[in-house]
């Protein structure tokens, strides 16, 4: 089944970020990451913009906890912060774990964070060990504990609205990956959840009925992909780079797109050209929202 990829009608929400990243909806407000901006950002649907500065630091992956606490990624320390609306403060060191830098996380109902390491596969290392991405859970007494390896550059991630499956993009790969997820908040039963994609897929999200929103850098476009790998929306963002998406708004059925000129952040470095966009799909975010059910 092919979708056309039709010009469909965005409302802009905020620009003049250097790389934005990892959008998320909490309470009324979409939060998300200016990597090289060194910031968080909060914006309103009616564009009224926060800045949390983060000076020193590359945030990109967000997530919050049950008790409200925002988890930051910052990717070139490969550390994980935690703000409680007052103060930053460290909460993970994952150099000893994290063989790159750092880039998405997601946070399970428990408040376990999960966190990939962006390695390439690259065959074996001189240790015999196999080299490649993996993702870090981190849980609530700050252990650390390396629950899947070997991804070919692990990207966004997100997890099914009944709690048993964690989809990761591998961006190299050009794949979305499933695994189980156990009552301990292991990773096991690696599977394909779709595969030749039509560009390397950075940002996701899912829906209440596991369709996953993927940002496909290259291929200039948002596509919402089932599991098996048919494709049954499409979002043509021109010329422009797709980065990392959200659902959220009052009903859950706001999409935010965040995009920007480049698919990589080295040459975007003092520009101001990512932006976030919003628009209107069919199904919601898992989850209660606002405004009633949707049946």
């Amino acid at each position: 089944m092919t979708v056309e990829a039709v010009p469909v009608r965005t409302t802009q929400l905020a620009d003049g970020f250097c790389f934005g990243e990892g959008p998320r909806w909490f309470e009324g407000l979409l939060w998300f990451s200016d990597m090289l901006g060194q910031a968080v950002h909060t914006v309103t649907l009616g564009g009224a913009l926060t800045t949390l500065p983060l000076p020193g630091h590359a945030p990109s992956g967000l997530g919050f906890r049950p008790d409200g606490a925002l988890l930051i990624v910052s990717t070139e320390r490969r550390q994980v912060l935690v703000y409680d609306g007052d103060t930053v403060e460290l909460l993970a060191n994952l150099s000893s774990v994290a063989p790159a830098a750092l880039g998405d996380m997601v946070i399970d109902a428990h408040g376990r964070a999960y966190v990939g390491s962006q390695a390439r596969l690259g065959g074996e290392r001189s240790d015999g060990e196999c080299s490649g991405g993996v993702i870090v859970r981190i849980d609530g007494d700050r252990t650390v504990h390396v629950v899947a390896d070997a991804l070919d550059f692990p990207n966004g991630m997100a997890i099914t609205p009944d709690g048993s499956t964690l989809v990761v993009a591998e961006s190299t790969g050009r794949r979305l990956t499933a695994f189980t997820i156990d009552a301990e908040g292991g990773l096991s039963g690696r599977r394909v959840f779709a595969d030749g994609l039509d560009g390397p897929p950075d940002g996701i999200a899912i829906d209440a009925e596991g369709g996953v929103w993927t940002a496909l850098t290259l291929a200039h476009e948002f596509q919402r992909i089932v599991e098996g790998g048919a494709v049954t929306d499409r979002v043509d963002v021109g010329e422009r780079t797709a980065i990392a998406c959200t659902l959220g708004g009052p009903e859950g059925r706001t999409l935010f797109l965040v995009t920007t000129t480049d698919a990589y952040p080295q040459r975007l470095i003092g520009t101001k050209l990512s932006r976030v966009e919003a628009l209107m799909v069919d199904v919601p975010a898992p989850g209660e929202h606002e405004h009633g059910h949707h049946h």
